[in-house]
């Protein structure tokens, strides 16, 4: 069980770094959303899973609450990220923020 918490916990940490090279590498304000959007999410289930498997140490009534509490914050952060997501890029649409385009290559 020990393991599975681990790899659980370091593929989280991987994907919350991948979120952040992503935030700071991409060109423009929509890409680095969609990297925020898709890594935060896919993380933090990760990072959520492996706490209510850990807190299965020891079987009783008090833990496996915990482990339920958990599981909803998981569901909750399905629902409410990604329509934070759209709702951020939608509003910098609206307010005219271009995405980035590739510059075309002069000819020489």
């Amino acid at each position: 069980m020990d393991i599975v918490v681990i790899l659980l916990t370091v593929a989280g940490l991987l994907f919350f770094f991948a979120t952040t090279v992503g935030l700071l590498r991409f060109p423009d304000f929509y890409s680095r959303m969609h990297a925020a959007g898709k890594g935060d999410t896919l993380s933090s289930l990760l990072m959520l899973l492996a706490l209510a498997l850990y807190n299965f140490h020891e079987a009783n009534l008090a833990n496996l609450l915990v482990a339920i509490k958990i599981l909803l914050i998981v569901v909750f952060i399905f629902m409410a990220s990604p329509t934070a997501t759209h709702a951020i890029t939608d509003a910098a649409f609206e307010s005219g923020v271009k995405p980035w385009t590739k510059e075309p290559e002069e000819k020489s």
